[in-house]
């Protein structure tokens, strides 16, 4: 499968070269992005010597996009993507890079994108996108104050490395383990509803400790990556499947993904290879939706393994207003300190998403959450977020 999927990528470029007529203008840039800010209020259950949290503070996300395509004469399109986080923490960070190649045969990524299993993905409604929906940008629940604190949970939350597994950043449901790391993803063309997409990860370099995501960027000119690395994830397969259809008044989108993350010379410390799978179902009735996902991984464990999350989500459109509520459950091993006890999340989530102008909505939601730990406090927080979204 690896050779055939490179070979894929070898045929497109070959088409382009020898191909006599050509487009002259080139690829052109544009720029893009989106400004994500909010107000927030919290109450949180927060352990008194590690401190008191801000009830009232900010949030914000922000990136700048550049990007361009062209169509050549023999219809082959080619363009790039850069994406840069641009908020002042970040000092502006290149969150992906990679050049794409489409034709009526599919497309082809190349470079720090995410892979087949997110892109893919079915995602639920959402009382606002940005907290509870497939990926979360904005957490207003400060973790580091809890009796989570230093666990696996907290940690992928906040996207902290140095704890088992490859979890995601925040606490959504998307299945991007592989994240913005160098690879080469097909993407099918949309026939009779069904698309299939493929990628192919190549050696990680990640630690099976660290909660983000494979670090497999591209070393330019400082040679290739090692291989074959005591308890180190290298490269990764990713599937996915997804079909969209009509049934009466009724639309629906039902999809699938796997992945999967070598573990390199296991040395028997209890680490495996890092699986992680989905399913989900979207449904869509005049301006009613209703959506259930199901997502599950193994932690890159051998023991302890068990992490499974379910999300149901619900929205109602009428004209510029959106209302919407969701639930999230999560399960599992591996979330504390002290390692191998259970914890328990619940969260609930309503909310209102008005759009005011092209690509520029106010958003408003209230979300409880709570975390019931196997042998500690249990965490309990109830937030207000208030903001924007504005898209450019």
């Amino acid at each position: 499968m690896k050779k055939l999927l490179l070979a894929s990528a070898a045929i497109v470029g070959m088409s382009a070269i020898t191909s006599p007529a050509l487009a002259g203008d080139g690829v052109n840039l544009d720029l893009g992005g989106h400004f994500k800010g909010y107000a927030t209020y919290i109450d949180q259950d927060s352990v008194t010597a590690n401190g008191e949290e801000r009830s009232f503070d900010v949030l914000r996300e922000t990136e700048i996009h550049f990007r361009g395509e062209t169509t050549l004469d023999n219809g082959l399109t080619v363009g790039v993507n850069f994406e840069a986080d641009a908020d002042g923490q970040d000092s502006f960070n290149l969150d992906e890079s990679y050049a794409y190649f489409a034709g009526s045969w599919g497309r082809i990524n190349v470079g720090e994108e995410d892979g087949a299993a997110y892109l893919l993905q079915v995602a639920a409604p959402s009382a606002d996108s940005n907290f509870d929906g497939i990926r979360q940008f904005v957490n207003p629940v400060n973790y580091s104050l809890t009796s989570l604190n230093g666990g696996n949970l907290a940690a992928r939350i906040n996207g902290i490395a140095g704890t088992t597994g490859l979890g995601n950043e925040g606490l959504d449901y998307d299945n991007d383990a592989t994240r913005n790391d160098e690879k080469v993803t097909y993407l099918s063309p949309v026939m009779n509803g069904f698309q299939l997409g493929l990628s192919y990860t190549f050696d990680g370099e990640a630690d099976p400790t660290n909660a983000t995501a494979l670090a497999s960027n591209s070393n330019s000119l400082n040679g290739v990556n090692n291989d074959d690395d005591t308890d180190e994830y290298g490269s990764a397969w990713e599937g996915a499947i997804r079909y969209e259809g009509q049934m009466d008044e009724v639309g629906y989108t039902v999809g699938a993904g796997y992945t999967n993350a070598e573990l390199e010379s296991d040395s028997g410390a209890g680490f495996d290879d890092f699986k992680e799978w989905n399913v989900g179902l979207d449904l869509d009735w005049s301006a009613f939706g209703l959506g259930v996902i199901y997502t599950e991984s193994n932690n890159g464990l051998s023991a302890n393994d068990e992490n499974e999350t379910w999300v149901v989500g619900a929205d109602y459109t009428t004209g510029p207003y959106k209302l919407g509520a969701s639930w999230l459950n999560n399960q599992t091993d591996v979330d504390v300190a002290s390692g191998g006890n259970e914890v328990e999340t619940n969260r609930l989530t309503g909310g209102l998403v008005y759009t005011y102008g092209p690509g520029m909505t106010f958003r408003g939601s209230v979300s409880y959450i709570e975390h019931d730990v196997e042998t500690a406090n249990d965490v309990e927080a109830t937030h207000l977020l208030v903001g924007t979204q504005i898209n450019f």
